[in-house]
C-alpha cells in the first residue's frame, strides 16, 4: 500500500496538508502534488490530461471552495459550481483511469437543517437544508451520491467521509472567508493586543456546534485508506458539542482576552444544532484523540507564529 501512487487534491490547504503530514509520518512517500496554479481542478481538460499522465492508484479529494456563513451568503454561485466542477472532474477521471480507491471529503452541512440529533448518515436527503450554506451542501451531496453510484454500479472502493466543523494548524484566519473558530481566535487576539477592546460576534451565541481537530480527520482518512469500509458514507467527529457562546468563552480564556463580548443578534445563527452520530466509525475502530481545549491551544500557538500572513482587522 505504501508504494502506491497517491494524489492528494488540495494538499496545501488545512485538511490536505494534515493528511499529507500524517501519511508521511507513517512512511507513505509516492505522492503526486499540484498547486491550484499548476492544475485548475475546475477545468475538465486539465484534469483529464493530469490523470492520463500521472495514473494515480489512490485519490484523496480534500480540494474545495470553503468558507463561513458570510462567504456562503455572498458567493452562492461559486460555492455551488466551483465545488461541483472540482469533485466531478476528480471523480470521473478517477473512474476512467481505474483509480483503486477514492476518498471524498464533505461536510456535516449535507444533512437537513432540522434533522434529528445527533445526525445519522441515514438522515441524508430527508428534509430541506440550512439556507446559509445550502449551495456548498448541494455540491457536496452530489459528490457523495456520485461516489455511491460508482460503488454500486462498478464495485469500486469509493467512500465519503463527512467531517464535522474542522479547525487546526494551517487554518484560514481571513475574516471575510473563515469559519467561526479561527475567526474567534483572530478577533480575540487582536482585541487583546489593542488593550482588551470589546469583541463583536455574530448571532445569539446559542447554536450548538461540534469541532474536530484536523489531525484527527487525517487519521480517519488513513483509516479509510488502509481498510475497505463496508458502507459508502461515514460521519467523522467527536460526538460532543457546545454552544457558540461557550466556545467564545473558551477561546477568550486561551487567548487571554479580558474585554467584553458583544453578540450581534441582527446576524444569522445558522443551523440551531449540528452534532454528529459517529457510532459507525467508532464500531470500525476509529475515534478522535485530541480534545477541544488542547486543539485550540495548538491552533492558537500556530496562529501566533504565522499571524504576519494576515492583515489586521477592524474590530
Amino acid at each position: 500500500m505504501k508504494e502506491k501512487k497517491i494524489y492528494i487534491a488540495g494538499h496545501l490547504g488545512m485538511v490536505g496538508s494534515a493528511i499529507k503530514r500524517k501519511l508521511e509520518d507513517l512512511g507513505y512517500h509516492n505522492f503526486i502534488f499540484r498547486s491550484s496554479s499548476e492544475l485548475d481542478l475546475r477545468d475538465q481538460s486539465q484534469v483529464k490530461e493530469f490523470f492520463r499522465q500521472e495514473k494515480p492508484a489512490i485519490v484523496i479529494d480534500a480540494a474545495a471552495k470553503v468558507g463561513g456563513i458570510m462567504a456562503n451568503n455572498n458567493y452562492p454561485y461559486q460555492f455551488l459550481m466551483d465545488n461541483m466542477q472540482i469533485q466531478n472532474n476528480l471523480i470521473h477521471e478517477s473512474l476512467e483511469n481505474k483509480v483503486e480507491k477514492f476518498i471524498f471529503l464533505g461536510s456535516s452541512c449535507i444533512y437537513p437543517k432540522f434533522a434529528d440529533q445527533p445526525l445519522k448518515e441515514s438522515s441524508l436527503l430527508t428534509d430541506s437544508l440550512e439556507p446559509t450554506n445550502e449551495w456548498y451542501a448541494l455540491a457536496k451531496i452530489t459528490g457523495v451520491k456520485a461516489c455511491q453510484a460508482i460503488r454500486n454500479q462498478f464495485g469500486k472502493d469509493y467512500v465519503s467521509l463527512m467531517p464535522t466543523n474542522l479547525y487546526g494548524t494551517h487554518d484560514n484566519f481571513d475574516l471575510t472567508s473563515s469559519h467561526v473558530l479561527p475567526a474567534m481566535i483572530r478577533k480575540f487576539h487582536e482585541a487583546k493586543i489593542k488593550g482588551n477592546t470589546k469583541v463583536t460576534l455574530w448571532g445569539s451565541g446559542n447554536p450548538m456546534r461540534e469541532f474536530l481537530f484536523v489531525d484527527d480527520l487525517a487519521k480517519a482518512v488513513v483509516f479509510a485508506l488502509e481498510n475497505k469500509l463496508p458502507d459508502y458514507l461515514y460521519n467523522i467527529g467527536t460526538g460532543v458539542d457546545l454552544s457558540i457562546k461557550d466556545l467564545a468563552h473558551l477561546i477568550q480564556s486561551i487567548v487571554g482576552h479580558q474585554g467584553d463580548i458583544i453578540w450581534d443578534s441582527s446576524k444569522p445563527d445558522g443551523t440551531p444544532r449540528k452534532l454528529m452520530d459517529v457510532s459507525k466509525m467508532h464500531a470500525l475502530g476509529w475515534r478522535h484523540q485530541i480534545e477541544l481545549k488542547e486543539g485550540i491551544e495548538i491552533t492558537y500557538q500556530w496562529f501566533l507564529k504565522n499571524q504576519n500572513n494576515y492583515k489586521e482587522v477592524k474590530l
